[in-house]
């Protein structure tokens, strides 16, 4: 759920606590406020047993970081030395996968590779994505073999008078031949 939806729902359970207040019954609050009935009932469940703190939200749904703010500055640290410091030097591109085993490295704190890719997110970081071009790139390399060598695998394009196609729509039955190979000529079609 968005920041603005959580808002929007915060105040939604808010205006239906001043209704219960006003003894409105959760039937009409579900109609004033648009919300199901289900929900409007839970509501004045919570409103009755606890008040209007009750309804009031407790945060974010899901599980919190399992990295303290301390190792959380430690791992962007980590990220800005890039994967050559921590063993990867075949290429200078933090994956997500290398981001969760770095952690579980460093931390002893095991996460999935989509964990690492939303905490990496957290952090302003994006997993694949190098944050600047390598030193050693030579830009007149790179636009020679796209130049020769590109062209040459990708070859050339079909003529455009070069496809085929299928009739997918059935023929009518005027624009079927009355006996086709394999059909039997006395036999009447359908």
């Amino acid at each position: 759920m968005t920041v603005a939806g959580r808002v929007r729902r915060e105040s939604v359970r808010m205006q239906a606590a001043e209704l219960f207040e006003q003894e409105v019954k959760p039937p009409e609050v579900a109609r004033r406020l648009r919300v199901s009935l289900k929900s409007a009932y839970q509501w004045h469940q919570l409103w009755r047993e606890g008040g209007v703190g009750a309804l009031a939200s407790r945060g974010p749904s899901g599980s919190r970081c399992r990295l303290s703010p301390r190792c959380l500055e430690k791992l962007a640290a980590y990220l800005e030395q890039g994967p050559a410091a921590h063993g990867w030097v075949e290429d200078q591109v933090w994956t997500a996968a290398r981001v969760a085993m770095l952690i579980g490295r460093k931390f002893h704190v095991s996460y999935s590779v989509s964990g690492a890719t939303r905490l990496m997110h957290r952090l302003g970081f994006s997993p694949q994505v190098p944050a600047r071009r390598v030193a050693e790139r030579d830009e007149q390399a790179v636009t020679a073999w796209k130049e020769a060598t590109w062209a040459e695998v990708k070859g050339p394009r079909r003529p455009a008078g070069a496809t085929s196609a299928s009739r997918t729509k059935q023929a009518s039955p005027a624009d079927r031949p009355e006996a086709g190979p394999g059909d039997d000529a006395d036999t009447p079609r359908s």
